[in-house]
């Protein structure tokens, strides 16, 4: 039986050598050479089209996502009947995620765009000494990358909120939860985090009413998902002051195009959904024990839960 890869075609050698390292004896396929469609037990693949392309496989056994997101992979028409679809929980996945979020809260707590603009005009003037004790961190998810960032940010010194679907609890955290508690840390947090997964619950949550709740001034930091914000919204919020800046890195589509104002706003920093990027020789082994599991009849490691679309 065989495992088929299907990524893009730069990263599809390294995700393949990265797998026979771990396990030599896996037979692995590169999509579309799929072969016999009834030869492939595993997928181990990234892009949107594999799940029709999925249901061609009659023994297929196991999806794994080469991310810690599976939205992708629940769009119609969804994984095969009775398929477990799989996530990545990978240290170094969330050790780049963890490292985005505080380049980004860095950036704004530390008035960067200020200082380039200044350096961009040849000005030499110190501002105000910002203070990390006085500048309050909301992150909307307390999961593997929320809690991760979250922990790493109260390291530093900043007082840090998180929102989650149910009560959580993350060391040197004040934690909120539903939707009150939502409306709660929205209104205390000067610079807020989006790490959720992307579910019809949390779809179009960073709209114009919760905007309006945050401080005056506020920045926002989007890693998550480009469905979580209504860009209109968030557009808004730039140019009304009520943001002060926005770091994104997800877009609904993508990739962006060209002719979006995100691009050319003065108060964004956009990356082309490059937060944390998966390595495949770090994400391997997981993979593989997955499969070996699976084979023995054990369910997967990190099975994604259909009802919460995570």
């Amino acid at each position: 039986m065989a495992v088929l890869l299907s990524t893009k075609a730069t990263t599809m050698e390294d995700w393949r050598d990265a797998l026979l390292e771990v396990d030599p004896g896996l037979e692995i396929r590169l999509f579309p050479e799929a072969g016999d469609p009834a030869e492939i037990e595993a997928a181990v693949c990234w892009t949107a089209h594999d799940m029709a392309e999925l249901r061609r496989y009659p023994n297929l056994r196991l999806i794994v996502s080469m991310g810690a997101g599976v939205d992708h992979l629940l769009r119609p028409p969804g994984p095969p009947p009775g398929v477990p679809v799989a996530r990545l929980v990978d240290d170094r996945l969330t050790q780049g995620m963890t490292e985005w979020v505080l380049l980004n809260v860095l950036r704004f707590h530390r008035q960067d765009p200020e200082y380039r603009a200044q350096q961009t005009a040849r000005i030499w003037h110190e501002l105000p000494a910002p203070d990390t004790a006085r500048r309050r961190i909301g992150i909307l998810g307390l999961g593997a990358l929320g809690g991760d960032a979250a922990r790493a940010l109260v390291a530093l010194g900043f007082p840090v909120m998180g929102w989650s679907r149910r009560p959580k609890e993350v060391p040197g955290v004040e934690s909120f939860h539903g939707e009150e508690g939502l409306a709660a840390m929205l209104r205390q947090s000067d610079i807020l985090v989006c790490l959720l997964p992307l579910t019809p619950d949390t779809r179009g949550l960073l709209d114009a009413a919760r905007l309006s709740l945050l401080p005056e001034g506020a920045f926002l930091l989007n890693s998550a998902r480009g469905g979580h914000m209504v860009a209109a919204d968030v557009l808004a919020a730039l140019d009304s002051g009520r943001l002060a800046g926005a770091a994104l890195d997800v877009f609904e589509p993508e990739p962006l195009p060209t002719d979006h104002p995100f691009w050319a706003h003065p108060k964004v920093v956009l990356t082309p959904h490059a937060a944390s990027i998966t390595i495949p020789r770090s994400a391997a082994p997981q993979v593989v024990d997955n499969i070996h599991r699976v084979r023995a009849g054990l369910a997967p490691r990190n099975q994604v839960d259909f009802r919460a679309g995570y």
